[in-house]
Order: C-alpha cells, then sequence, then structure tokens
C-alpha cells in the first residue's frame, strides 16, 4: 500500500466538537486505515479520492496555530484526535501531537487522548507531569485474528493493551474506547480488568465495514442480541 504525505498549512486547529468542547487533529487522514472508521467523511470534506488509509495531510502548523488559538478561546477539555490518530506511525517523524501537547499542558488546558498506537508511551514524561491528561486506547476486539481482518494496519490487540497498562501502573487515568464490538470483544472484560478507569462501549453503526462482516461470516455480531449481550458483560470492567 503506498501512503501519499502532504504537508500542509492548517487554518484552524483547535475546533468544536460533539464529543468534548474541542478537538485537535494534527493530521487529515490516518496510517491505520480501519475498515469501520467513522472517519472516512473527511474524504468528502477534503476531496481527496485516495482509498482511506492511503493519505495523509501532515498539518506542519499545528503548534503555531494552537499557540495562538489557546489565547482566544475559553479554557476547556480538548480531545486528540477525533478523526485520525494522534500517534499514527508519521507521528514518530513530525511529533506534532507531542508539540501540541505541551502547549495544552503548559497552560493547563485539560486533554482526552485516544489512540490505538504504543508510540503515546514516547510521550508518557509529558501525559505523567500534566496537571490534567488522561489517556485511552480504542480497543474493540481481544482477539488479534478478528484485528487483523477490521484493522489489519492497526496495533496489535496485546502491544494496546500492555501500553494501556503501562499508563495507568504510571499514575495516568486511563480508559478504553470498545468501539464498534467486534466479536470477541467478550475477552476484553478479563484483559481490562485493572488496566482502566472507565469504558465507552458504542454499537457504531456506521455501515463502513458491513461487507467485511459478511466475507468472513460474522454477521452475527451485526445483530442487536449480539450486542447487548456484550455490553452488559463489558459493563463489568
Amino acid at each position: 500500500m503506498a501512503l501519499i504525505v502532504k504537508e500542509v498549512q492548517a487554518k484552524s486547529i483547535l475546533t468544536p466538537s460533539k464529543i468534548y468542547p474541542y478537538v485537535v487533529n494534527p493530521y487529515t487522514g490516518c496510517q491505520h486505515g480501519c475498515s469501520y472508521c467513522y472517519a472516512r467523511f473527511m474524504k468528502r470534506v477534503t476531496g481527496h479520492r485516495e482509498p482511506w488509509g492511503e493519505f495523509v495531510d501532515v498539518k506542519v502548523n499545528a503548534p503555531r496555530i494552537l499557540e495562538k488559538e489557546i489565547r482566544k478561546k475559553k479554557r476547556n477539555k480538548v480531545w486528540i484526535s477525533g478523526v485520525c490518530d494522534p500517534y499514527q506511525p508519521l507521528e514518530e517523524k513530525y511529533r506534532l501531537t507531542r508539540q501540541c501537547l505541551e502547549i495544552l499542558a503548559r497552560n493547563s488546558w485539560p486533554v482526552v487522548i485516544q489512540t490505538r498506537s504504543p508510540l503515546v508511551l514516547r510521550d508518557l514524561d509529558l501525559i505523567r507531569s500534566a496537571p490534567d491528561i488522561e489517556a485511552g486506547f480504542s480497543i474493540p476486539t481481544a482477539d488479534d485474528r478478528i484485528r487483523q481482518i477490521f484493522e489489519p494496519h492497526a496495533p496489535a490487540v496485546e502491544d494496546r493493551i500492555e501500553a494501556l497498562d503501562t499508563l495507568h501502573r504510571a499514575g495516568v487515568r486511563t480508559y478504553a474506547m470498545i468501539a464498534p464490538v467486534l466479536p470477541g470483544a467478550e475477552d476484553l472484560v478479563r484483559l481490562l480488568k485493572g488496566k482502566v478507569d472507565y469504558v465507552f462501549i458504542d454499537r457504531m453503526n456506521y455501515h463502513y465495514a458491513d461487507h467485511v462482516y459478511r466475507e468472513h461470516g460474522l454477521e452475527y455480531a451485526l445483530t442487536d442480541e449480539y450486542f447487548e449481550r456484550l455490553r452488559e458483560a463489558l459493563t463489568g470492567i
């Protein structure tokens, strides 16, 4: 898979969100390219014709813009990130997420990090020392074979859980985002116990990955009965 990377200049970086008051997306597009990802709608917004997962726009001026915007806006919680993974592989080179975190922490803005990548541990020093930063992992299944079907370019389930445990043991407030609830999610009850302060569970009916369920004979996992059974089990974490 060829990745098309373009360095761009963002006009704004600290934007309103329906999930938290603000969201910061240092990148447009995501190398993980998960089959079910709701952020695919960004193709319509940006005009990209490449398949989801094969393009990333790098907002190289994000830290500079953020530094200006936080002086003008009311302090409130910031989500990093909403339509990209802030710790996708390109972050190792560009370090935009870390620079944005440094600015937010220095100005005492509360932050919620959401990622699939153990690369977040690179910034553990910053996260631990910040006044109000919590970090969570998107983990929709405990079965890495299922992960390879739905999100083959994302980090392994075991690596995410180990990173989550490291964050939690370091005193960071942690959570797991179980969305969508994929087959094999029931084992997350055992694997996440003692590693998270809370969990989010969502059905995420965007239907982008319906064909993946059909191709692998997993249609049962789209039913109301399956979701309700797993939601009941997962709320016990």
